[in-house]
């Protein structure tokens, strides 16, 4: 195993259903995520992209396979501690923002770094430096209903680098967005992941957005090759 992997999959299978109805999604996959990676996971729709996503942050159990972050198998883990792991390790951002519509931006962003362990105070600095660093400064007070599709994505972003994650798994995160706006977000957060070094792993069936990694990969028939 490479001493810098944060993700890595050994021999994971999923599948919906058993039996004769079961349907096939992952075929054995081994696949690695190294520590500063921007890649991105390509594939049709319905081809299974949103639940190997899952599976990488400990959403969802392999049928078979082992799954480890940092070297720890977190299959075998209770589901308190994978939780634990989870928040101190993986952001998640998805196509929908998913934000609290009665909490402002700030408040949103606020939240899980309050549930990291950060007092309101230190929650709250980390918060409006994360929505300044993507262009919402003058946007703190707001609520999700007051913003454009965009700037609800960016908020989205901040919050899910609120607990200073070591990657950020996206699925579909400029599926929302026009084209423009989604090359804006897009370049912010590769700018981002190069300033912290955060990994950034995009899930996503648009190959215009995954030419803008370093490294495609695509999920073609259960399983995982270089794009």
């Amino acid at each position: 195993m490479n001493g810098d992997s944060l993700l890595r999959l050994s021999n994971v299978t999923f599948a919906y259903g058993a039996g004769d109805s079961a349907v096939s999604v992952l075929d054995d996959v081994d696949f690695s995520i190294n520590t500063g990676q921007r890649l991105a996971l390509t594939g049709r729709s319905g081809s299974g992209k949103s639940t190997l996503m899952s599976i990488l942050a400990g959403l969802l159990s392999p049928v078979r396979g082992a799954v480890f972050w940092q070297g720890t198998d977190v299959t075998r883990l209770t589901d308190s501690k994978r939780v634990t792991l989870r928040r101190k390790t993986i952001g998640v951002v998805y196509q929908f923002h998913h934000l609290l519509p009665e909490f402002s931006a700030a408040e949103n962003v606020m939240l899980p770094a309050m549930l990291a362990g950060k007092t309101p105070s230190a929650s709250e600095t980390i918060a409006h430096t994360l929505l300044e660093q993507v262009g919402l400064e003058n946007r703190l007070a707001h609520r999700p209903g007051e913003l454009s599709g965009g700037e609800r994505q960016r908020v989205a972003i901040a919050r899910a680098l609120a607990s200073e994650p070591k990657v950020l798994l996206m699925d579909e995160p400029t599926g929302n967005l026009d084209e423009t706006t989604a090359d804006q977000v897009l370049a912010m957060l590769i700018e981002l992941s190069k300033k912290t070094g955060t990994t950034l792993v995009i899930v996503t069936h648009d190959r215009r957005v995954a030419a803008q990694t370093d490294q495609q990969f695509e999920l073609h028939h259960g399983q995982l090759r270089s794009a």
